[in-house]
C-alpha cells in the first residue's frame, strides 16, 4: 500500500526520468533479461513503460487491483500482460521466466517472511540460470517520513545476500549507491 503523496511521486514525469536515466541502467547494466520477463510490483507502471521497450515479452504482477487495472488498460495491445496478484503467490508454472525484476517495491511487502516468500516464488518461476534483478531504497529519516501511512518494511542490505541464497539464488551481488541511498541486487536461479 502506498499513501497518496508516494503514489503521486511514483506517477510523476520526474520519477519516469529517474527510472530511465538512473534506476534501470544501474540495475540492469549490460545484463540480458532474456525473452520472457516477470516484473513484480510495477505500481503505476513507469518501470514497465521502459522495460517493455527492451524485452520481447513482459508480465507485470501488481497486488493493487486498481493500479493493475489501470496499467492493463493503458498497455493493452502491447507486449505486456498485467496480472493482478501477489508476488508471494505467483500463478505461473515453474521455470517459465528468463528473468524476474522488482524496482523500489520490496519495502512495501508487509513482513520479512512475506518478502522471503516473494524471493522463493521468484526463484520457482525462473528457469535455471535465470536472473533476478532489483533495486530498493535504504531507510533514512526522510525516506521513512515519505512512507507514513504506507506499508513499509525496510530490507537490511547486509541480510539480503543470505536471504536470496536461502531462496535458491547463487552468484548474489548487492551494491549500495550514493548519493541516493539505495541498493541493487542481482542473483542467478540455481537448478
Amino acid at each position: 500500500m502506498m499513501n497518496a503523496e508516494h503514489l503521486h511521486i511514483f506517477s510523476s514525469v520526474e520519477w519516469a526520468a529517474t527510472v530511465e536515466r538512473e534506476i534501470l541502467p544501474w540495475a540492469i547494466g549490460e545484463r540480458s533479461l532474456g525473452d520472457d520477463v516477470l516484473e513484480i510490483g510495477p505500481g503505476p507502471g513507469l518501470t514497465t513503460d521502459r522495460l517493455r521497450h527492451i524485452v520481447p515479452r513482459l508480465t507485470a504482477v501488481e497486488v493493487d487491483a486498481t493500479l493493475a487495472t489501470a496499467l492493463a488498460d493503458r498497455l493493452a495491445e502491447s507486449n505486456v500482460e498485467v496480472v493482478p496478484g501477489d508476488g508471494a503467490a505467483l500463478p505461473f508454472a515453474d521455470q517459465r521466466f528468463s528473468s524476474a525484476v522488482c524496482f523500489t517495491m520490496l519495502h512495501h511487502v508487509p513482513s520479512p517472511a512475506a518478502q522471503d516468500q516473494l524471493f522463493s516464488e521468484m526463484h520457482r518461476v525462473l528457469r535455471p540460470g535465470g536472473v533476478v534483478v532489483g533495486v530498493d531504497s535504504v531507510a533514512s529519516p526522510e525516506w521513512l517520513a515519505l512512507h507514513e501511512g504506507d506499508t513499509c518494511v525496510p530490507v537490511d542490505p547486509a541480510e539480503l545476500p543470505a536471504r536470496l541464497a536461502r531462496a535458491g539464488f547463487g552468484d548474489v551481488e548487492v551494491e549500495l549507491s550514493q548519493p541516493h541511498p539505495s541498493r541493487r541486487f542481482r542473483g542467478e536461479a540455481k537448478a
